[in-house]
């Protein structure tokens, strides 16, 4: 973690390696340069909870989130690939929701949101940027709305019967979830989902 003054505020930077805990300390001493506008950026598999920790203290602190920079991947596009789609991010602020997404619930943003709670199944997170879930994502999500191919879905885990990244569509049979079709035992694991050759790829994150 890191936290430097820039002329617009402050940033406050998560690496992996931070968890909750380290985040929620690191920033105990430093309440009182939190009471302001702070940027968050999240660089690689940073861990969720010490996204939440964050939030929390800033807010504990007076202070406000500003812009959320959420992790990006690059994905080398296929050689026949269109033209590039324009990225959102560069127009739009990411959203964030302070809890879980209910079943019914149909959320549409232009650039990317973090979910922080669970997508629960029934409901749908359609965004023109990244998907990204501190909780389980059980309900439909579109990332890339309009064909932006980088885009990315992040959940602990992804547990939805679909998600769609771009253009492209992952589905899990009837009855099953594209969690439950790598049968894994123990607590809820992060896994990332983004395209690749064309295909939609999750991959857990360590």
């Amino acid at each position: 973690m890191k936290l430097r003054g820039t002329l617009g505020g402050l940033n406050l930077l998560l690496e992996p390696g931070d968890t909750a805990q380290s985040v929620a300390e690191g920033l105990r001493v430093r309440e009182e340069l939190l009471g302001a506008s702070v940027t968050l950026e999240i660089h690689g598999d940073a861990d969720p909870g010490a996204l939440e920790a964050a939030l929390l203290a800033i807010r504990g602190a007076g202070g406000t989130p500003g812009r959320v920079r959420a992790p990006r991947v690059t994905v080398n596009a296929p050689a026949a690939a269109t033209e590039p789609v324009e990225s959102p991010l560069d127009s739009a602020r990411t959203v964030i929701v302070p809890g879980s997404i209910r079943a019914g619930n149909r959320r549409e943003y232009r650039g990317s949101v973090i979910v922080l709670g669970d997508v629960n199944p029934g409901a749908e997170v359609i965004a023109g940027g990244d998907v990204i879930v501190v909780g389980a994502l059980r309900g439909v999500a579109h990332a890339g709305q309009g064909g932006y191919a980088d885009a990315i879905v992040w959940a602990r885990p992804i547990a939805s019967a679909q998600i769609r990244i771009g253009d492209a569509v992952a589905r899990a049979p009837e009855g099953s979830s594209l969690s439950n079709m790598q049968r894994r035992e123990g607590p809820p694991v992060a896994e990332l989902a983004r395209l690749q050759g064309g295909q939609i790829v999750i991959d857990i994150q360590k």
